[in-house]
């Protein structure tokens, strides 16, 4: 599967984003230990994560854009 290439500074945003929005979902759905809704807050954190770890694989295997000097 290839991807489009994505600039590393967003990429590092949005990994940040999305484990930032993991660790307070998590601990809000935990600290509120009553109810559904807590365990769908504390689903949401998880599925956040996965996200975060997933973006940050992007960043780590993706080649880097290499300027053609054919095109000027």
């Amino acid at each position: 599967m290839k991807l489009k290439y994505i600039k590393p500074k967003k990429l590092k945003v949005l990994i940040a984003l999305f484990f930032g929005s993991a660790a307070m979902g998590i601990y809000v759905g935990l600290e509120q230990a009553t109810g559904i809704q807590s365990l769908y807050i504390t689903l949401l954190g998880v599925i956040n994560l996965l996200l975060g770890g997933f973006v940050g694989y992007i960043l780590l295997t993706q080649k880097a854009k290499v300027r053609d000097s054919r095109k000027k």
